[in-house]
Protein backbone atom coordinates (compact mmCIF):
# COMPACT_ATOMS: atom_id res chain seq x y z
CA UNK A 1 0.00 0.00 0.00
CA UNK A 2 1.17 3.74 -0.66
CA UNK A 3 1.39 6.50 1.64
CA UNK A 4 1.48 10.51 1.75
CA UNK A 5 5.23 10.08 0.94
CA UNK A 6 6.18 10.99 -2.81
CA UNK A 7 8.14 6.77 -3.08
CA UNK A 8 6.79 4.80 -6.08
CA UNK A 9 4.99 1.90 -4.53
CA UNK A 10 5.33 -1.77 -5.39
CA UNK A 11 2.06 -3.15 -6.95
CA UNK A 12 0.78 -5.97 -4.91
CA UNK A 13 0.33 -7.94 -8.26
CA UNK A 14 2.31 -9.46 -10.94
CA UNK A 15 -0.19 -7.97 -13.90
CA UNK A 16 0.07 -4.59 -11.82
CA UNK A 17 3.92 -4.27 -11.78
CA UNK A 18 4.27 -5.50 -15.62
CA UNK A 19 1.60 -2.34 -15.84
CA UNK A 20 4.18 -0.78 -14.00
CA UNK A 21 7.17 -1.74 -15.87
CA UNK A 22 5.49 -0.65 -19.15
CA UNK A 23 4.68 2.95 -18.05
CA UNK A 24 8.33 2.83 -16.79
CA UNK A 25 10.22 1.77 -19.67
CA UNK A 26 7.64 2.67 -22.78
CA UNK A 27 6.26 6.16 -21.54
CA UNK A 28 5.81 7.09 -24.77
CA UNK A 29 3.00 4.57 -25.17
CA UNK A 30 1.22 5.31 -21.87
CA UNK A 31 -2.34 6.62 -20.88
CA UNK A 32 -2.77 7.86 -17.51
CA UNK A 33 -6.35 8.14 -16.62
CA UNK A 34 -7.78 9.79 -13.63
CA UNK A 35 -11.04 9.90 -11.88
CA UNK A 36 -11.91 13.61 -10.60
CA UNK A 37 -13.88 13.80 -7.38
CA UNK A 38 -12.63 11.79 -4.68
CA UNK A 39 -8.55 10.88 -6.77
CA UNK A 40 -7.94 14.52 -7.94
CA UNK A 41 -10.12 16.52 -5.56
CA UNK A 42 -11.24 15.58 -1.78
CA UNK A 43 -14.88 13.96 -1.08
CA UNK A 44 -16.76 17.50 0.20
CA UNK A 45 -20.05 17.76 1.09
CA UNK A 46 -21.37 20.16 -1.50
CA UNK A 47 -19.74 18.97 -5.30
CA UNK A 48 -19.67 22.37 -5.95
CA UNK A 49 -17.01 23.51 -3.64
CA UNK A 50 -14.89 20.17 -4.90
CA UNK A 51 -11.55 21.47 -5.90
CA UNK A 52 -8.05 19.09 -6.45
CA UNK A 53 -5.61 18.65 -4.07
CA UNK A 54 -3.61 21.84 -4.17
CA UNK A 55 -0.96 19.82 -5.41
CA UNK A 56 -2.20 17.30 -8.34
CA UNK A 57 -2.92 20.34 -11.36
CA UNK A 58 0.83 20.91 -10.78
CA UNK A 59 2.08 17.29 -10.82
CA UNK A 60 -0.18 16.29 -13.54
CA UNK A 61 1.66 19.17 -15.64
CA UNK A 62 4.60 17.80 -14.62
CA UNK A 63 4.00 14.16 -15.52
CA UNK A 64 2.15 14.89 -18.66
CA UNK A 65 5.03 16.07 -21.57
CA UNK A 66 6.59 13.00 -20.19
CA UNK A 67 3.80 10.07 -21.36
CA UNK A 68 1.47 9.71 -24.60
CA UNK A 69 -1.61 10.96 -22.64
CA UNK A 70 -3.46 12.13 -19.27
CA UNK A 71 -6.82 11.87 -19.45
CA UNK A 72 -9.72 12.62 -16.56
CA UNK A 73 -12.86 10.54 -16.83
CA UNK A 74 -15.44 11.59 -14.12
CA UNK A 75 -19.14 11.67 -14.13
CA UNK A 76 -19.61 15.53 -13.96
CA UNK A 77 -20.22 17.55 -16.73
CA UNK A 78 -16.65 17.78 -18.75
CA UNK A 79 -17.40 21.79 -18.63
CA UNK A 80 -17.86 21.56 -14.67
CA UNK A 81 -14.97 19.50 -13.92
CA UNK A 82 -12.67 21.76 -16.34
CA UNK A 83 -13.65 24.64 -14.00
CA UNK A 84 -13.52 22.96 -10.93
CA UNK A 85 -10.44 21.28 -11.20
CA UNK A 86 -8.60 24.40 -13.58
CA UNK A 87 -7.09 22.15 -16.20
CA UNK A 88 -7.73 24.95 -19.01
CA UNK A 89 -4.49 26.97 -19.88
CA UNK A 90 -2.27 24.84 -17.99
CA UNK A 91 1.50 24.52 -19.12
CA UNK A 92 2.10 21.25 -19.16
CA UNK A 93 -1.43 19.96 -19.63
CA UNK A 94 -2.03 21.29 -23.89
CA UNK A 95 -3.12 18.05 -24.54
CA UNK A 96 -5.36 17.18 -21.54
CA UNK A 97 -8.44 15.75 -22.49
CA UNK A 98 -11.79 15.58 -20.08
CA UNK A 99 -14.40 12.92 -20.52
CA UNK A 100 -17.25 14.50 -18.69
CA UNK A 101 -20.51 12.23 -17.72
CA UNK A 102 -18.80 8.81 -17.74
CA UNK A 103 -17.68 9.92 -21.48
CA UNK A 104 -20.64 10.57 -22.80
CA UNK A 105 -18.83 14.75 -23.01
CA UNK A 106 -15.68 15.50 -24.12
CA UNK A 107 -13.24 18.64 -23.32
CA UNK A 108 -9.71 18.97 -25.47
CA UNK A 109 -7.48 21.42 -24.25
CA UNK A 110 -5.93 22.05 -27.70
CA UNK A 111 -9.96 23.42 -28.88
CA UNK A 112 -11.05 24.31 -25.29
CA UNK A 113 -14.32 23.05 -26.49
CA UNK A 114 -16.88 20.19 -24.91
CA UNK A 115 -18.47 18.46 -27.72
CA UNK A 116 -21.31 16.18 -26.43
CA UNK A 117 -24.83 14.41 -27.81
CA UNK A 118 -28.61 15.92 -26.82
CA UNK A 119 -29.57 14.35 -23.37
CA UNK A 120 -32.04 12.12 -23.96
CA UNK A 121 -35.71 12.99 -22.84
CA UNK A 122 -35.62 10.41 -19.56
CA UNK A 123 -33.28 12.78 -17.84
CA UNK A 124 -35.68 15.88 -18.25
CA UNK A 125 -38.97 13.48 -17.22
CA UNK A 126 -36.74 12.19 -13.89
CA UNK A 127 -35.76 15.72 -13.12
CA UNK A 128 -39.47 17.31 -13.12
CA UNK A 129 -40.47 14.53 -10.89
CA UNK A 130 -37.67 13.80 -8.28
CA UNK A 131 -38.65 16.87 -5.97
CA UNK A 132 -42.23 15.73 -5.43
CA UNK A 133 -41.07 12.21 -5.64
CA UNK A 134 -38.81 12.66 -2.69
CA UNK A 135 -41.24 14.65 -0.71
CA UNK A 136 -43.73 11.83 -1.58
CA UNK A 137 -41.70 9.14 0.08
CA UNK A 138 -40.40 11.05 2.84
CA UNK A 139 -36.88 10.93 1.96
CA UNK A 140 -36.59 14.82 1.36
CA UNK A 141 -35.27 15.93 4.80
CA UNK A 142 -31.24 15.57 4.85
CA UNK A 143 -31.37 14.86 1.14
CA UNK A 144 -30.35 17.29 -2.05
CA UNK A 145 -30.74 16.75 -5.50
CA UNK A 146 -27.42 17.55 -7.60
CA UNK A 147 -28.47 18.79 -11.25
CA UNK A 148 -25.52 17.43 -13.80
CA UNK A 149 -27.19 17.84 -17.18
CA UNK A 150 -26.85 14.94 -18.46
CA UNK A 151 -27.84 13.29 -15.32
CA UNK A 152 -29.35 14.03 -11.74
CA UNK A 153 -27.77 12.76 -8.15
CA UNK A 154 -29.39 12.18 -5.29
CA UNK A 155 -26.80 13.11 -2.12
CA UNK A 156 -27.53 11.77 1.57
CA UNK A 157 -24.37 13.03 3.04
CA UNK A 158 -26.35 15.37 5.17
CA UNK A 159 -29.35 13.26 6.13
CA UNK A 160 -28.77 12.02 10.03
CA UNK A 161 -28.05 8.55 9.04
CA UNK A 162 -26.18 9.00 5.72
CA UNK A 163 -26.04 5.11 5.33
CA UNK A 164 -29.97 4.49 6.29
CA UNK A 165 -31.02 7.25 4.01
CA UNK A 166 -28.82 5.62 0.89
CA UNK A 167 -30.04 2.34 1.50
CA UNK A 168 -33.52 3.39 1.73
CA UNK A 169 -33.62 5.55 -1.19
CA UNK A 170 -31.70 2.66 -3.94
CA UNK A 171 -34.56 1.09 -4.42
CA UNK A 172 -37.27 3.26 -4.89
CA UNK A 173 -35.37 5.49 -7.38
CA UNK A 174 -34.20 2.95 -9.14
CA UNK A 175 -37.64 2.06 -9.77
CA UNK A 176 -38.02 5.30 -10.85
CA UNK A 177 -35.25 5.21 -13.09
CA UNK A 178 -36.28 2.36 -14.32
CA UNK A 179 -39.55 3.71 -15.32
CA UNK A 180 -38.16 6.97 -17.58
CA UNK A 181 -35.68 4.07 -19.60
CA UNK A 182 -32.38 5.41 -16.56
CA UNK A 183 -30.49 3.42 -14.41
CA UNK A 184 -28.75 4.52 -10.75
CA UNK A 185 -25.36 4.43 -10.58
CA UNK A 186 -24.53 4.22 -6.62
CA UNK A 187 -21.55 6.05 -5.18
CA UNK A 188 -20.09 7.34 -1.88
CA UNK A 189 -23.56 8.26 -0.14
CA UNK A 190 -24.73 9.30 -3.81
CA UNK A 191 -27.07 7.85 -6.03
CA UNK A 192 -27.03 9.27 -9.87
CA UNK A 193 -29.68 8.57 -12.13
CA UNK A 194 -28.30 8.72 -15.36
CA UNK A 195 -28.69 7.04 -19.25
CA UNK A 196 -27.29 3.53 -19.85
CA UNK A 197 -25.03 2.66 -22.23
CA UNK A 198 -21.71 4.47 -21.32
CA UNK A 199 -20.04 3.57 -18.36
CA UNK A 200 -16.52 4.85 -17.09
CA UNK A 201 -15.38 1.14 -18.85
CA UNK A 202 -16.83 1.91 -21.82
CA UNK A 203 -15.12 4.87 -21.85
CA UNK A 204 -12.14 4.18 -20.84
CA UNK A 205 -11.91 1.43 -23.30
CA UNK A 206 -12.95 3.60 -26.63
CA UNK A 207 -9.94 6.10 -25.20
CA UNK A 208 -7.64 3.70 -24.72
CA UNK A 209 -8.21 2.55 -28.07
CA UNK A 210 -8.33 5.85 -29.84
CA UNK A 211 -4.51 6.78 -28.43
CA UNK A 212 -3.14 3.48 -29.85
CA UNK A 213 -1.56 2.94 -25.95
CA UNK A 214 -0.19 0.08 -25.00
CA UNK A 215 -0.21 0.88 -21.31
CA UNK A 216 -2.54 2.37 -19.41
CA UNK A 217 -2.55 3.86 -15.54
CA UNK A 218 -6.32 4.12 -14.28
CA UNK A 219 -6.90 5.62 -10.89
CA UNK A 220 -10.23 6.37 -9.08
CA UNK A 221 -12.13 5.83 -5.33
CA UNK A 222 -15.46 4.83 -6.09
CA UNK A 223 -18.09 2.12 -7.29
CA UNK A 224 -18.61 3.47 -10.55
CA UNK A 225 -14.66 2.97 -10.84
CA UNK A 226 -15.71 -0.63 -11.08
CA UNK A 227 -16.21 -0.94 -14.45
CA UNK A 228 -13.02 1.45 -15.47
CA UNK A 229 -11.50 -1.45 -13.60
CA UNK A 230 -13.05 -4.33 -15.59
CA UNK A 231 -11.93 -2.27 -18.64
CA UNK A 232 -7.93 -2.19 -17.54
CA UNK A 233 -8.40 -6.21 -16.86
CA UNK A 234 -10.07 -6.17 -20.60
CA UNK A 235 -7.66 -4.66 -21.87
CA UNK A 236 -4.93 -6.76 -20.34
CA UNK A 237 -6.08 -9.91 -21.97
CA UNK A 238 -5.89 -7.73 -25.58
CA UNK A 239 -2.33 -7.42 -24.90
CA UNK A 240 -2.07 -3.81 -23.14
CA UNK A 241 -0.50 -3.67 -19.69
CA UNK A 242 -2.15 -1.87 -16.84
CA UNK A 243 -1.77 -0.55 -13.56
CA UNK A 244 -4.94 -0.21 -11.49
CA UNK A 245 -4.64 2.45 -8.76
CA UNK A 246 -7.26 2.75 -6.31
CA UNK A 247 -7.19 6.38 -3.76
CA UNK A 248 -8.54 4.81 -0.79
CA UNK A 249 -10.93 5.64 1.90
CA UNK A 250 -13.18 4.22 4.21
CA UNK A 251 -16.19 4.79 2.41
CA UNK A 252 -15.16 2.24 -0.11
CA UNK A 253 -13.46 -1.09 0.12
CA UNK A 254 -14.32 -3.02 -3.47
CA UNK A 255 -11.96 -0.97 -5.23
CA UNK A 256 -9.16 -1.00 -2.85
CA UNK A 257 -9.39 -5.23 -2.84
CA UNK A 258 -9.12 -4.83 -6.63
CA UNK A 259 -6.71 -3.00 -6.87
CA UNK A 260 -3.09 -3.07 -7.77
CA UNK A 261 -2.25 0.18 -5.74
CA UNK A 262 -3.48 1.63 -2.67
CA UNK A 263 -2.50 5.38 -1.60
CA UNK A 264 -4.09 7.16 0.93
CA UNK A 265 -6.52 9.11 -0.92
CA UNK A 266 -5.76 12.61 -3.37
CA UNK A 267 -2.57 13.09 -1.19
CA UNK A 268 -1.48 9.98 -2.08
CA UNK A 269 -2.02 10.26 -5.72
CA UNK A 270 -0.37 13.19 -5.91
CA UNK A 271 2.72 11.45 -4.37
CA UNK A 272 2.10 8.41 -6.63
CA UNK A 273 2.26 10.85 -9.64
CA UNK A 274 5.34 13.04 -8.63
CA UNK A 275 6.77 9.51 -8.27
CA UNK A 276 6.44 8.56 -11.89
CA UNK A 277 7.36 12.15 -12.92
CA UNK A 278 10.63 11.31 -11.23
CA UNK A 279 11.52 8.05 -12.47
CA UNK A 280 10.93 9.33 -16.09
CA UNK A 281 12.88 12.07 -15.80
CA UNK A 282 15.73 9.87 -14.59
CA UNK A 283 14.98 6.94 -16.87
Amino acid sequence: MGSHTDSLPTPATPAGRDGLDAILTRPDRAVLVFDFDGTLAPIVPDPDQARPHPDAVPALAALAPKVAAVAVLTGRPAGVAVRQGGFAGVPGLDHLVVLGHYGAERWDARTATVTAPAPPPGVAAVRAELPGFLDEIGAWRGTWIEEKGRALAVHTRRAEDPQAAFDALRGPLADLAARHGLIVEPGRLVLELRPPGMDKGVALLEYVRETGAEAVLYAGDDLGDLAAFAAVDKLRSDGIEGLLVCSGSDEVKELADRADVVVAGPAGIVGLVRALTRRLSHE
